[in-house]
């Protein structure tokens, strides 16, 4: 989950990379490292806490000038974040210099080889065994680097994304991958290596994304050489256009991340929807779909495998999948999935959820279904994403780049495709009336100008964070559709704010939480006045009698609930189905408010990355 960063050309190195880093700062911020070629030797610069950090460092220490270099953001998995844990990493001799994020599972063993031959060790990092791996190969073998890397990589188990470089030959970098993203921009005279687009973005529209088990030698002023690490053979890249923009990657104006993301849902739930949605028309297109319809109308069942936020989507995907196309469904965590021997049979659709496409779980959800002979259809936001290219087939969220942590926008436009896919699966097998399903595509296609409404409900969740943001505990309760969202609301303020807090079925209350529910308890209740109402007004008495606070979702103009809770957030009315799209909105501006009040670092939560590309 680090980020690594690497440049090599015509231009100064130092700013490039920097500035690479802090765009790839939600990728980790335990520590930072920066090394440089300055023409005679390897200047590294490397610190504990943020890029910030390391940019007041390295020009104490003048670690500034050089046309070629390497810079990583650390996410810790093996060594505690320190300053000698933090990447890059020099082999013993002091000429290599390597960056990696990833694990790497057999590195124990590797390590008591190498110091039975003489290596010794600064850090407690798997990546510190790997470099002197790759040296200890290029010694015995006497071969070049890239080869040197070819061999050493056979040799471990793990996922990793490495840059590599010799201070013999600093004219070269050799990079790898296996499990964690990796991209290539091609410039003028000039390389960029980053673990995502958005650090070359405006240098170059240009990129090769490296796939699974490929390395690269990157060499100024010759063409680009991909090989694949089993055999050494040789690959044939595909240079890509970058899809995204310099803007997209800027917080414009707003305070942070997150926020900006929130404001940005209407925009982007439009936009995933442009082109698939035809509402006077009665048309819903999806090309992925389309292709493959007779096998999702086919199918006995759908299997949706998520982790975190997209596994909240997933919930709500079952609810609409089963009640528009009628189509059995089951939501699986892609972390258990994977290790409890599931039953996977040919006529199983997998649908796959992510936003960054690189979720190390969901993809080993992926190659154990398609090993399975399911048919597996991805949904991401990232183009070019490990999942797009790994799955049969599949549907893009066009949500944006989504910098801050906590996923906001991803979550809304996850729904809003899968919406899309069960409205068309329900058209395709009859088992949706002609009136109901015109009416659902001319409310979705309302969806983003009532977003922008609930959005005004801003300055009422901000006073009420104001009265909570000192609780210890919360309690997120929904019903049906919005049970879901009730999870994701609970999980938005842990993230960020880091108080407890957990989502449950308004109905499961009175099995054991209402045992905690006092006068100091504040009870988050979603109560839309669709669907389960009657009984969520209920739920909400049991709290009230209780002392419980209750600060409810409702529907703009409710009078029954105004009269119980203590504090009431609006949303404009909607279909059922569609509530999660509003009800999240005022759950997600109450969590950003709460942790700012706080004092929390909203935009990179302690402990988390936004992409879990390790286990």
């Amino acid at each position: 989950m680090c980020g690594i960063v690497g440049y090599i050309g015509h231009r100064e190195a130092y700013p490039v990379l920097i500035k690479g880093l802090k765009r790839l700062e939600y990728r980790g911020y335990d520590s930072a490292g920066i090394v440089l070629y300055d023409g005679t030797d390897l200047k590294l610069s490397k610190t504990k806490g943020k890029v910030s950090d390391l940019e007041e460092k390295a020009e104490k220490e003048g670690t500034l000038k050089g046309k070629i270099g390497l810079g990583h953001t650390r996410w810790a998995t093996h060594g505690v974040p320190n300053d000698v844990n933090s990447h890059p990493h020099f082999s013993n001799s002091g000429n290599l210099v390597i960056i990696h994020n990833g694990i790497i599972e057999n590195y124990e063993p590797i390590k008591k080889e190498l110091i039975k031959r003489g290596y010794t060790f600064k850090s407690d990092t798997d990546t510190e065994v790997l470099v002197n791996l790759i040296e200890d190969v290029k010694k015995k073998e006497n071969v070049k680097l890239g080869k040197a890397v070819q061999i050493a990589l056979n040799q471990v188990v793990g996922a990793y994304a490495i840059a590599v470089m010799d201070k013999q030959k600093p004219n070269e970098i050799v990079v790898a991958r296996l499990g964690s993203p990796l991209a290539i921009g091609i410039g003028d005279e000039e390389f960029f290596i980053a673990s995502d687009a958005s650090p070359f973005i405006e240098y170059t529209s240009n990129a090769i994304y490296l796939e699974d088990e490929e390395m690269a030698i990157v060499r100024l002023n010759k063409p680009l050489k991909v090989h694949k690490i089993k055999d050494d053979s040789e690959v044939d890249p595909y240079v890509q256009e970058l899809q995204m923009n310099l803007e997209q990657i800027e917080k414009g104006g707003y305070e942070h991340f997150m926020l900006k993301e929130i404001y940005e849902q209407p925009n982007v739930i439009k936009d995933t929807y442009r082109g698939r949605l035809l509402a006077n028309k009665g048309i819903v297109q999806m090309a992925g779909v389309e292709d493959n319809l007779e096998k999702f109308l086919n199918a006995e069942r759908i299997i949706i495998v998520a982790c975190g936020t997209s596994w909240h989507a997933g919930l709500v995907a079952e609810y609409v999948l089963e009640e528009f196309a009628r189509i059995p469904v089951e939501v699986e965590y892609a972390s258990e999935f994977r290790y409890r021997n599931p039953i996977i049979n040919k006529d199983d659709v997998v649908i796959a959820i992510s936003q960054s496409g690189e979720t190390a779980d969901t993809l080993a959800a992926i190659k154990l279904a398609k090993e399975n002979g399911a048919f597996v259809f991805g949904v991401c936001n990232v183009v070019g994403s490990s999942i797009s290219r790994e799955t049969h087939a599949g549907a893009y969220t066009h949500a944006g780049p989504e910098i801050g942590v906590a996923s906001t926008k991803a979550f809304t436009t996850q729904i809003t495709v899968l919406t899309l896919i069960a409205l068309r699966l329900a058209k395709a097998n009859g088992k949706m009336s002609n009136s109901d399903y015109q009416r659902y595509l001319l409310e979705l296609e309302l969806i983003p100008e009532k977003v922008e409404e609930a959005l005004k409900s801003n300055e009422v969740a901000k006073e009420v964070a104001s009265i909570y943001k000192d609780a210890t505990n919360c309690l997120y309760l929904g019903r049906g559709y919005n049970f879901p969202v009730a999870l994701e609301g609970a999980l938005k303020l842990k993230e960020i704010s880091y108080i407890h807090a957990e989502g449950y079925p308004a109905a499961e209350m009175k099995h054991g939480p209402i045992a905690l529910i006092d006068e100091s308890m504040p009870v988050v209740v979603i109560a839309p006045n669709k669907g389960h109402y009657d009984k969520v007004v209920s739920n909400i008495q049991e709290i009230k009698s209780r002392s419980g606070k209750i600060i409810a979702v409702v529907t703009k103009g409710d009078v029954q609930v105004k009269e119980l809770a203590d504090h009431v957030i609006e949303i404009p009315e909607t279909n059922e189905a569609l509530t999660p799209l509003l009800t999240t909105i005022p759950l997600q501006l109450l969590s950003y408010h709460i942790a700012v009040m706080r004092g929390c670092n909203v935009d990179q939560p302690r402990n988390l990355a936004k992409s879990v590309t390790v286990e």
